[in-house]
């Protein structure tokens, strides 16, 4: 069963205070059970999935240099039978069914995707901090410390703020700060949703994010 789930947040100006307006987000999500997060940890995994590299590699026996000639006689010598320093056996030689190269791909339906995305935000509506735009003369490291400040926001904890529009200015004052990521409203990351601590949304993404994912 399909409900509609109304968000009330106040909007805050950048100084902490609340600037006495509210704003609305209404997101469609499916009536709560105790399988509720399924949905969740399902692109979690997904995604995680997509994000493995597949670069590990081994040398097989046929790849490791050298082999081409019988270490020694078959006969005689008292030592255990050889017939290649290549082989698994030896040390420097080849590794037997050894990781190597692949391509990690697992699929989700992009409404199943959405969804988890939508139930993941409620979820973590006490955690969404809506705040005015931010004024782009203002993109300083110093100012971007001292809004979080404002926010009772620890430094150490992550915090994922979501603009409409990145602009070069403001990547480049919030770079220094690790526990801080800039996305995009129209491409959230379900990854750093759930690890962040706190969000920060500016008042025109809650918009493109009401009209991006609830398909």
């Amino acid at each position: 069963m399909i409900l509609q789930k109304i968000l009330t947040f106040p909007i805050k100006l950048l100084t902490g205070k609340e600037s006495g307006d509210k704003i609305t987000l209404t997101l469609k999500s499916k009536e709560i059970t105790d399988k509720s997060n399924y949905v969740i940890q399902r692109a979690y995994l997904t995604q995680r999935y997509n994000e493995r590299q597949g670069t590990a590699n081994t040398l097989t026996r046929a790849e490791v240099k050298g082999g081409g000639r019988k270490p020694w006689r078959q006969k005689g010598t008292g030592r255990a039978r050889a017939g290649s320093n290549t082989s698994p056996l030896w040390k420097g030689g080849g590794v037997s069914f050894g990781p190597k190269p692949k391509l990690y791909s697992n699929k989700i339906n992009r409404k199943e995707w959405q969804l988890s995305l939508r139930s993941l935000l409620i979820a973590k509506q006490k955690d969404i901090t809506v705040i005015d735009n931010i004024n782009p003369l203002e993109y300083k490291t110093d100012n971007i410390i001292k809004t979080l400040n404002s926010f009772d926001i620890n430094l150490f904890d992550n915090t994922l703020l979501i603009v409409p529009k990145i602009e070069d200015k403001l990547l480049k004052s919030t770079r220094n700060i690790k526990t801080i990521k800039v996305i995009v409203a129209n491409n959230l990351n379900l990854k750093q949703i759930l690890l962040a601590k706190n969000l920060l949304v500016t008042k025109d993404s809650l918009k493109t994010i009401e009209e991006t994912y609830n398909g």
